[in-house]
């Protein structure tokens, strides 16, 4: 459903695509300027991508990764080249594999930053250990 998943579109189409127009009828050649500036007007953007780079990444359930999954091998027909579609072990959007976040969390040395964790170390000031059980 559309209620069980979060998507992340990772690279931004940063880069402007630029068109420098000609004329192609009959007698342009006195009307056009050819390849003097021609810089040319923004058509549209599009994003540069790497090798081996992470195109989509999908945050859900672990009972709709198959849902997920299907979906991922439907859209990567849309995308130009050959397109892979990995599981991750990380536990959502945060660094942490699902074991990890259980025990960090149970112990409440990470608090929530959005759609992602943020890690208490044991160093730093003493009010944010002094209460706290196994820190």
């Amino acid at each position: 459903g559309r209620d069980f998943f979060h998507i992340r579109m990772r690279p931004h189409p940063f880069n402007v695509i630029r068109i420098n127009k000609t004329l192609s009828c009959a007698g342009a050649d006195r009307l056009s300027s050819g390849m003097r500036g021609a810089f040319g007007k923004s058509y549209g953007t599009a994003a540069r991508v790497d090798i081996g780079q992470v195109l989509i990444s999908v945050r859900t359930k672990e009972e709709k990764c198959q849902i997920a999954c299907e979906a991922l091998r439907r859209a990567k027909f849309k995308f130009p080249g050959r397109q892979k579609i990995h599981v991750s072990s990380k536990f959502g959007f945060t660094r942490f594999t699902k074991d990890d976040y259980a025990k960090w969390k149970s112990m409440g040395r990470l608090t929530p930053d959005g759609n992602n964790v943020k890690w208490l170390s044991s160093r730093g000031p003493l009010w944010r250990l002094i209460g706290r059980e196994n820190a």
